[in-house]
């Protein structure tokens, strides 16, 4: 089984059940969108991460296994047609820079990883429209210089 068949496997069991991410997350243990992450083929887990997220979905034991394989992550060369996740890439195209910018100044030359990182995303209500908050939270690695 590839991450393809296991992500549809997944999602199948998840729609069948009826669950959120956010309830497969609690019985597991995990965040939601680290649990979402993973099994959507983008993060790996461990052995009993992966028997968890089976019992809870009722699924095979080699759904199980391909959940702890190593993802190969790849990313579309065209912009997604998603609109919400186009929407991201537009965040990005526009305040991309600006983030570095204001990143840098505050830390110096470096990024912020996305290995060592946490991400919640919420709602908050608002009158005028209810909000998405996301909370991107990476550790900052400083540039070697040698």
């Amino acid at each position: 089984m590839d991450k393809t068949e296991m992500t549809a496997a997944i999602q199948a069991a998840k729609a069948e059940k009826g669950l959120t991410w956010e309830e497969i997350a609690e019985k597991v243990g995990l965040s939601p969108v680290f649990t979402a992450s993973a099994c959507l083929g983008m993060n790996s887990t461990t052995a009993e991460q992966a028997e968890r997220i089976c019992s809870v979905l009722g699924l095979a034991p080699e759904v199980g296994t391909t959940l702890q394989v190593y993802p190969y992550k790849q990313f579309p060369e065209a912009i997604p047609q998603d609109p919400l996740v186009y929407r991201l890439y537009e965040v990005v195209g526009v305040y991309g820079e600006t983030m570095k910018e204001i990143i840098q100044e505050k830390f110096g030359d470096g990024i912020m990883s996305a290995i060592d990182f946490t991400m919640d995303i919420d709602k908050q209500e608002d009158p005028k429209g209810d909000r998405v908050v996301v909370t991107m939270n990476g550790k900052f690695l400083p540039y070697k210089r040698w």
